[in-house]
């Protein structure tokens, strides 16, 4: 159920952005909201409808694929115009407030999650690893590569 309410709280989210509804997207994010960009800094489209900064070249953020894996939602899309991809990582807190938004501008993003394994000789001794549970569609060579821990 709470994955139903994030996942539609990102499209009402995208949807304010679209329609400068300045409202709506303060009351979806937390008033101390935890950005992290990866990208060229020219590219700091959404710090600039977050901000209210943009006043030209407005970028508009139209998801293609949403994705919800626990209190995080990953939204993708890209512009084929101006040859940009992007992936943005949101997450929820207990209270359904967006408090974390991690963007990555033409950068191809696996996801995964840390785990443990307990070793099958031994139960005394435990392994970590991280099993790739999403990957972005964007995945050209001629771009850097992230991996995502949640």
């Amino acid at each position: 159920m709470e994955e139903t309410q994030n996942q539609r709280a990102v499209t009402i989210l995208y949807e304010a952005l679209r329609n400068r509804d300045a409202n709506t997207v303060h009351g979806l994010l937390a008033s101390d909201l935890d950005w992290w960009f990866h990208g060229p800094p020219s590219h700091q489209f959404m710090m600039s409808l977050l901000t209210g900064t943009t006043l030209h070249n407005f970028f508009e953020f139209i998801p293609q694929t949403v994705v919800v894996l626990g209190s995080t939602v990953l939204v993708e899309g890209s512009n084929q115009e101006r040859s940009i991809s992007w992936v943005h990582a949101w997450t929820f807190n207990a209270t359904g407030v967006i408090t974390h938004v991690r963007e990555y501008i033409n950068t191809s993003v696996t996801v995964t999650q840390l785990g443990d394994r307990t070793n099958t000789l031994s139960s005394e001794i435990t392994t970590f690893h991280c099993a790739p549970i999403w990957k972005s569609s964007h995945t050209e060579n001629s771009v850097p590569g992230i991996v995502l821990v949640l």
